[in-house]
């Protein structure tokens, strides 16, 4: 049990870290609130055990074989971000309007299962081993995820209150389309270092 702690740091560190989901989240946060944001927790709960699972049981023999899986993997992660951001963008005024809903569910579970965050955990945080030694780690995991997105979700929705007239829901929207943008671009540029190594 003393591998918990590095684990929950290591897993705490890495949520906290802005990203493709947190992004999202945020926005839903700012947009429509706190309580109405909260079912988008689900989504990305199980878009990182539907990733993670995908990763550990076929990416990672798949990959040991076919070099070519990872940057194929990566190429789909960034155009996916890269059309989430222009949807974002382009729908930022009427999905963020008060009362409506700019964040999908499905929007939030596919970004999560394309997020570079769950290669991460699945091959460098999560320990090795069956199932019955993941469980505790599989269940700590869970409430991370959980605490760190209403995190993210409370931080959207306080922002927007607080900066009232700057702070928009369009604008916080935009913002994310250029975050979402932003992450697409580092990965589709890790792909091509990869491809041409």
């Amino acid at each position: 049990m003393t591998a918990m702690l590095p684990f929950a740091l290591a897993v705490l560190a890495l949520l906290a870290v802005p990203g493709p989901t947190n992004t999202l989240l945020a926005t839903s946060g700012a947009a429509i609130g706190m309580r109405r944001s909260l079912k988008l927790v689900l989504a990305e709960l199980g878009g990182y055990w539907l990733a993670i699972g995908i990763l550990i049981q076929i990416v990672g023999p798949l990959a040991a074989h076919h070099p070519i899986v990872p940057i194929l993997s990566k190429i789909v992660a960034s155009a996916y971000l890269a059309w989430s951001a222009l949807a974002l963008w382009r729908n930022a005024a009427r999905e963020a309007a008060p009362g409506g809903e700019p964040i999908s569910v499905r929007r939030v579970f596919v970004t999560t299962l394309l997020n570079p965050k769950a290669l991460i955990f699945a091959f460098a945080i999560f320990p090795a081993g069956d199932w019955a030694t993941l469980l505790p780690f599989a269940g700590l995991f869970t409430a991370l995820v959980v605490g760190v997105a209403c995190a993210w979700i409370a931080l959207g929705s306080g922002l927007s209150r607080s900066a009232a007239g700057f702070a928009t829901p369009a604008r916080v929207a935009r913002l994310a389309a250029v975050a979402l943008v932003l992450f697409a671009s580092v990965i589709a540029s890790s792909a091509i270092a990869a491809a041409l190594s």
